[in-house]
């Protein structure tokens, strides 16, 4: 006999009383983060090998020539026509200043990827012995008010230097204006200071610069799709309300150049928001209870989210890019100094740039 059909299961109980309130929307964003859901493995994992090395896989039997297709023909033409491989760059790069945590991590980076580091930086905190070693190199550091006398002495002695900024949003555009005097292209890392007048600085001085808010890669990709939406599509969220929480180390004292930058997309599109509105997370704290940084990072990271809801508040939209560490700058800010040795060599006409236009050039290592 034919067993009875199996009643159909019970729907699952309604979970509309766990929803979140709208207020507690932004901390929730964050805590989906996976470093703050286990911490203890948020690390970056090695790449893992090919595995077999290259010139281990059994070679294949070679055809006899008569019987070589016209595609393998075209193919093998376009292999023997192909440019070689780029040279790798090795330039000076001097990193101003190198006491901060960002620029020892370009310092850093800049000696991993083979660039000539100068052994002299600026900054008012005092070190022993006036040196900070850094990858077994003794940088000699020097007070800011010397940084003039001592620029243009070293300018000789590496000709074709180039000075990266991390330094204070306070000394951009003095330090801006220093460089510019020297005739020195520079990457500009530093977020803050006057950005019109820092722009106009270097036209009206003609100095190769990369002026950058944001240094990551990802992060550049991210803006520049934002910019296209807003060029694209503007006032295509008129009306709607926008909420910002942006999360950095408390030395951090500016609001987040990014942000900057992704808010001024948002006012493109539609959107009514003042800078005053950010909500600034640098406390660590509520980074750790209610952003959810991972308290390893809490002495380098920066967690933006953006959060846009409808006038009838039916509809929602978010935005969030978070980042632990500073590697994914240290690293775009030496591609950005690579960039802008390459457009020197060059002789290109266009002197002032942005991590943008480092990223269209496929510069990225």
């Amino acid at each position: 006999h034919a067993l009875p059909p199996s009643p159909p299961p019970s729907p699952p109980p309604s979970s509309d009383h766990l929803l979140p309130k709208r207020a507690e929307m932004l901390s929730a964003a964050f805590a989906v983060h996976p470093a703050a859901v286990a911490p203890r493995l948020h690390s970056v994992r090695q790449r893992q090998q090919f595995c077999a090395p290259i010139g281990t896989a059994t070679p294949r039997r070679r055809l006899p020539v008569a019987m070589l297709s016209v595609t393998n023909a075209v193919a093998t033409q376009s292999r023997e026509s192909a440019p070689a491989a780029p040279r790798k760059l090795s330039f000076p790069i001097l990193v101003n200043s190198c006491t901060g945590k960002m620029g020892k991590s370009v310092a850093e980076a800049a000696v991993s990827a083979g660039l000539q580091l100068v052994p002299v930086s600026f900054s008012a905190i005092e070190v022993p012995d006036g040196k900070l070693n850094i990858c077994d190199r003794d940088i000699h550091i020097h007070d800011p008010s010397e940084s003039e006398r001592i620029l243009r002495s070293i300018a000789k002695d590496y000709p074709d230097m180039i000075v990266v900024d991390y330094t204070v949003p306070d000394a951009v555009n003095a330090n801006a204006e220093l460089y510019c005097k020297l005739g020195l292209p520079f990457v500009m890392g530093t977020t803050g200071g006057n950005r019109q007048l820092l722009n106009k600085t270097v036209q009206d001085a003609n100095v190769y610069a990369v002026i950058s808010p944001q240094m990551g890669k990802q992060v550049v990709a991210f803006l520049a799709a934002m910019e296209i939406m807003a060029e694209k599509f503007p006032g295509a969220f008129a009306g709607y309300k926008l909420e910002v929480m942006e999360s950095h180390q408390a030395t951090k004292l500016d609001v987040s150049g990014t942000a900057k930058a992704v808010i001024s997309c948002f006012q493109k599109l539609g959107v009514s928001f003042d800078l005053n509105e950010v909500n600034l997370v640098r406390d660590p704290e509520e980074q750790l209870a209610i952003v959810g940084v991972p308290e390893e990072h809490l002495g380098g990271h920066a967690f933006h989210n953006y959060h846009l809801t409808s006038p009838d508040e039916t509809v929602s939209f978010e935005f969030q890019h978070n980042v632990c560490g500073r590697s994914i700058y240290a690293e775009g800010t030496v591609d950005a100094a690579m960039f802008l040795h390459t457009k020197i060599r060059s002789g290109a006409d266009k002197k002032l740039y942005d991590m943008i236009d480092v990223l269209r050039e496929g510069n990225m290592r």
